[in-house]
């Protein structure tokens, strides 16, 4: 189902340009587009009939395709590009997550060192206790999410 805002207002992500449209807005052939999505450049979504609705994600990224292309830069180094800004999107996503973690750790620590110096008695350690897998052994470890 397609992403949408409040009022009606469709979203980033919602399928709503005809090929025609997205040319249009990108300044490129609706063949080009086609060539796009069949070197899995881009994947727009599709009506119940097969025709083609591009997003206003879609749009942005076939415009970022249409500059790195008028540099010279070719297709595989297109798709290159596009990889490792997708994977660093990722990774700065996780960077993030890690930081927050490492935030409420260093509070949680922080709590229990006061309750410690205070006399108040500590909570049970409800981690496991990790020991070495003997060969043929899998570990598993769960991290509680908040």
């Amino acid at each position: 189902m397609a992403a949408r805002e409040p009022f009606g207002n469709p979203g980033p992500d919602a399928a709503v340009y005809v090929i025609s449209v997205a040319a249009e807005l990108t300044g490129l052939h609706p063949q080009t587009l086609r060539t796009y999505e069949r070197l899995g450049l881009i994947t727009p979504g599709r009506t119940g009939g097969g025709g083609r609705r591009y997003s206003h994600r879609d749009v942005e990224l076939l415009r970022e395709i249409a500059d790195l292309t008028s540099v010279g830069i070719g297709i595989e180094g297109v798709r290159r590009i596009l990889d490792l800004t997708d994977r660093a999107a990722a990774l700065a996503a996780r960077n993030e997550e890690l930081v927050a973690e490492l935030e409420a750790t260093r509070a949680a620590l922080a709590q229990a060192l006061a309750a410690r110096r205070d006399g108040t008695p500590l909570p049970p350690n409800k981690l496991p206790v990790l020991r070495r897998p003997s060969p043929g052994q899998s570990m598993v470890v769960w991290r509680r999410t908040p």
